[in-house]
């Protein structure tokens, strides 16, 4: 993936004080990358995700992914 392509992914997620508390979330939504994570981990494809939230956007998955992966390697 591109530098570029990977900042892209990075600005679909926003940490907003005043949006759910603070926790990071897909722009636009209240959608936790928490959410996304858990329903992930649960076994849930990227399409089975977006069904279940409307707003979402496979490439909103891939960001929640790219987003912990971020915060991960800072660590």
């Amino acid at each position: 993936m591109t530098d570029t392509a990977y900042r892209k992914l990075l600005k679909r997620v926003v940490v907003q004080p005043d949006v759910c508390g603070g926790e990071p979330c897909i722009v636009g939504t209240r959608i936790n990358v928490a959410v996304i994570l858990d329903s992930l981990a649960e076994g849930l494809s990227p399409e089975e995700i977006t069904k279940h939230f409307p707003p979402l956007s496979e490439l909103d998955v891939r960001a929640a992914g790219i987003y912990a992966e971020s915060k991960f390697k800072r660590k």
